[in-house]
């Protein structure tokens, strides 16, 4: 049995599996501050949570955005289980061709999410991730990664609208019943949301006429089921796409 993590920005999504099968899927704060005993006691809480005792953890795995806490993560499962863990990065295999201009700049996040896309579906395709930032991977026809775009998340845009502007409030992201907002608040939450919403649709769209050809659309993140059921294009959402992708990095470079 493994644990996959993902290290994002704003969250750490933690997933068990065992074979196959994903036991649970848990999400914590980033905490740049916290100490390898603070993050230990979260994923023993996370753990015992879902009924899965220590022992029975044998590796992990972690992709990362953030840094400062991998090294704080890497330490606090090798206090927990005893483990080496495997970090995404130089040296791993992934199975991955990147044909961008600097391929190591590319995030590991995104790498993961590829490698999860090309095991699971058809090529070409496109995969969006919604955290922080929402993030367009585009893998061509030959399962190649071929680039991409970065757009401001969700939360990321209605922070800097509301903390430049006076009299605008924070709102819960849920679509308003009406694309017209008659009020304050409906039209902050359609600006955003369908905006989004607009914005990936337009990608989309530009992606598939670039390339010539229409690709399956994924998408997945804290935020996807927010935003993708307004889109207007095919999409599908898997919330699991990151660990899937860990776990076959892991069976990849794990020893026999």
């Amino acid at each position: 049995m493994i644990l996959a993590i993902d290290i994002g920005n704003t969250n750490i999504v933690l997933g068990c599996i065992d074979g196959e099968e994903i036991l649970f899927r848990e999400r914590i704060s980033t905490n740049q501050t916290a100490t390898v005993l603070e993050y230990a006691a979260m994923v023993k809480t996370a753990l015992e949570m879902n009924g899965i005792e220590n022992s029975r953890i044998d590796g992990a795995i972690i992709s990362s955005v953030v840094p400062a806490v991998t090294g704080t993560m890497k330490k606090a499962l090798h206090k927990l289980f005893g483990i080496e863990t495997m970090v995404i990065g130089p040296g791993l295999k992934t199975g991955l061709s990147i044909v961008i201009d600097n391929p190591s700049q590319l995030g590991s996040d995104l790498v993961v999410d590829a490698v999860a896309g090309i095991n699971e579906y058809p090529a070409p395709m496109i995969i969006i991730d919604m955290g922080t930032a929402t993030t367009l991977s585009v893998v061509d026809s030959e399962r190649r990664y071929r680039g991409g775009m970065i757009v401001p998340g969700l939360a990321v845009a209605h922070d800097a609208l509301i903390s430049k502007t006076s009299q605008l409030s924070k709102i819960a992201f849920e679509a308003p019943k009406k694309v017209i907002g008659t009020n304050t608040i409906d039209c902050i939450k359609s600006g955003l949301l369908y905006g989004n919403a607009g914005t990936i649709d337009g990608l989309i769209e530009r992606i598939n006429e670039e390339l010539g050809e229409k690709c399956t659309v994924i998408a997945t993140g804290g935020l996807a089921p927010v935003i993708i059921p307004l889109c207007k294009s095919e999409i599908i959402i898997d919330d699991d796409l990151l660990l899937k992708g860990l776990l076959a990095i892991y069976k990849k470079n794990a020893k026999v």
